[in-house]
């Protein structure tokens, strides 16, 4: 490495698509991305779970 700003430099994953609608490409993203995130199916549950409305008197009855 001979150039010093060489080390700095840092590039973004592949992208789809354009404007509004550009995302970065799933299968070009990696762990070192960031992209571990082994407890998600956890949260979705506990999210679900949190926005169902309580039973009512009536489906306590059934």
């Amino acid at each position: 490495m001979n150039d010093p700003l060489e080390r700095a430099t840092a590039t973004a994953p592949a992208v789809l698509g354009e404007g509004c609608t550009q995302r970065y490409d799933p299968q070009a993203l990696t762990p070192e991305h960031g992209t571990e995130f082994a407890e998600a199916a956890e949260l979705w549950r506990q999210l679900q779970q949190s926005q169902q409305p309580p039973p009512s008197e009536h489906d306590k009855q059934k």
